[in-house]
């Protein structure tokens, strides 16, 4: 029994690993400020790129220019954890894992 238990374990510690390199391979795009601003984050949350339109540079003070960069960070994190729970979900579904809803 506990043989058959620690094989299962392993395979689904295989199987999480290969989820998780696939998902870092991933990336998921956010914007603020009706598209000013652009984040680019990798399903590791790794951030990837960040774009700010020259024209908010023009027109907007620093303050809001920062809350634009903010706002579209935050928007991409979510998006990544989504994504990951979807991607990992069925593997670790009935597990509490640090990290995983």
């Amino acid at each position: 029994m506990t043989f058959s238990f620690l094989r299962q374990a392993k395979e689904l510690q295989t199987k999480l690993a290969k989820a998780q390199q696939e998902l870092g391979k991933l990336t998921v795009e956010a914007s603020s400020g009706g598209g000013a601003v652009k984040v680019t984050i990798s399903g590791g949350q790794e951030v990837k790129s960040v774009k700010i339109s020259p024209e908010v540079l023009e027109s907007q003070d620093i303050e809001i220019l920062e809350d634009l960069v903010m706002a579209a960070v935050n928007e991409a994190i979510e998006k990544s954890q989504q994504m990951a729970q979807e991607h990992l979900g069925p593997l670790t579904q009935g597990l509490k894992l640090p990290g995983l809803k």
